[in-house]
């Protein structure tokens, strides 16, 4: 595929768990796919701690293989699993769980995976959702990318409206869900810390495929309208943590037009 003039030549996405490379950042893999860009991904544990299963084998091994075969539909070039433990969603983390590991070390392993690879962005999830692992994964990923003088590094997050409408939805479906309330909602991010927005609605089919090769799993977009399944699948949603494309403001690629552009905040995170 020919490479879009100006667009990152590589991207590497860094995640906890087998889908969430597709669920969370298959949209911006096939967008970076599509401009030429070479794709990396590391994935950070099995998902061995996560629900469902398939027939008699563990579930780390079926999730490692639905990560490879999503990210072949994704058109990553490169899949990198390290050698670490899902932590699960609560309880005290166990030695060898991702949750438990030192800080430090953690983001060093990264370290060296960005200095192989040398991408000039990096992106992972911004954590919203409150998984232990994913927040562990999030501030890795930016201290390795940061340390490894990546020019920018990107958080990809759900916007705090969608996550509005989502929870008037789930209430309108399960009214027994008392614990959901508009009111109380403190899901996803600020719609004001949002640094940039990518139309990826071209690549929802091939996102559909890459999404159902995690048949282990249930979907997170499973029974949603299609106007909320829009908002979630067809724009993806970045914010900027790094960037020294621009003094002040902060600058990302848009592959639509295709070019560099201001972000239409000055904010970024420190």
């Amino acid at each position: 595929m020919s490479h879009s003039p100006g667009a990152p030549t590589r991207l590497l996405v860094a995640v906890a768990h087998p889908d969430d490379e597709t669920f969370g950042c298959g949209g911006l893999l096939l967008h970076a796919a599509a401009a030429g860009t070479d794709t990396y991904v590391v994935c950070a544990t099995r998902g061995e701690a996560g629900e469902g299963g398939t027939g008699d084998e563990p579930l780390g091994v079926v999730r490692e293989r639905e990560l490879h075969r999503a990210a072949a539909v994704l058109g990553v070039r490169e899949v990198t699993l390290l050698a670490h433990r899902d932590s699960g969603m609560s309880g005290e983390p166990q030695p060898g769980t991702l949750a438990a590991l030192d800080p430090d070390a953690l983001a060093a392993e990264l370290e060296a995976h960005v200095a192989r690879v040398r991408p000039e962005v990096v992106v992972t999830l911004d954590a919203s959702d409150g998984h232990r692992d994913h927040e562990v994964m999030r501030d890795a990923a930016v201290a390795a990318a940061t340390a490894a003088g990546v020019p920018r590094v990107h958080l990809v997050c759900l916007a705090r409206s969608s996550m509005v409408r989502w929870v008037v939805h789930q209430r309108a479906e399960h009214p027994d869900r008392e614990h959901l309330s508009v009111e109380d909602v403190e899901l996803g991010t600020p719609d004001e810390l949002v640094t940039a927005t990518l139309d990826v609605s071209a690549h929802r089919s091939r996102l559909a495929e890459a999404m159902a090769e995690h048949a282990s799993q249930d979907s997170p977009y499973d029974g949603l309208p299609e106007s909320l399944l829009s908002d979630f699948l067809d724009t993806v949603r970045l914010r900027t943590v790094r960037d020294t494309g621009a003094a002040g403001l902060g600058r990302w690629w848009d592959h639509r037009r295709p070019g560099w552009v201001e972000a239409r905040t000055a904010t970024l995170v420190p």
